[in-house]
């Protein structure tokens, strides 16, 4: 099989995942990746590809919003050592927009709520006012 045969069959792959939704996510994101990686494919280079068909087809690619959520939420962290209300809301409403509206208000909370635990950032909650606390219990973790 050829290259541009090998990319062609990829790029179908990747269209096929977001036709329905325009959104590909972590499990088709490694789904896509697999197949590539079969076809004899770096996984780098597959990476790159899937950023690149996402970018043209006006797909979203999960890992890349997580991505730079995660550079967000490291950046509040970093200024003061804890992720205030106001930086979480941010954050949600950041993961709005990267998803292009393709997540719900709560799927982009329990995004954010995933990668505070995932790195340990400290929540800022005031004596009387645990927001962190009752948004996660409107989330269900």
């Amino acid at each position: 099989m050829s290259l541009d045969e090998v990319k062609r069959q990829f790029v179908e792959q990747v269209k096929l995942r977001g036709y329905d939704d325009k959104y590909i996510d972590r499990n088709e994101e490694r789904e896509i990746l697999q197949i590539a990686i079969q076809q004899g494919i770096t996984v780098d280079s597959a990476r790159a590809a899937l950023a690149q068909v996402c970018e043209a087809q006006s797909y979203v690619l999960e890992s890349a919003v997580l991505s730079q959520l995660r550079d967000l939420l490291d950046t509040f962290a970093n200024n003061d050592g804890v992720v205030s209300q106001k930086e979480f809301t941010d954050t949600v409403t950041t993961c709005h927009k990267a998803t292009h509206g393709k997540r719900t208000d709560i799927q982009c909370k329990k995004m954010v709520i995933e990668i505070i635990q995932e790195n340990n950032y400290k929540v800022k909650q005031a004596m009387f006012n645990h927001w962190y606390d009752a948004v996660k219990k409107e989330v269900g973790m």
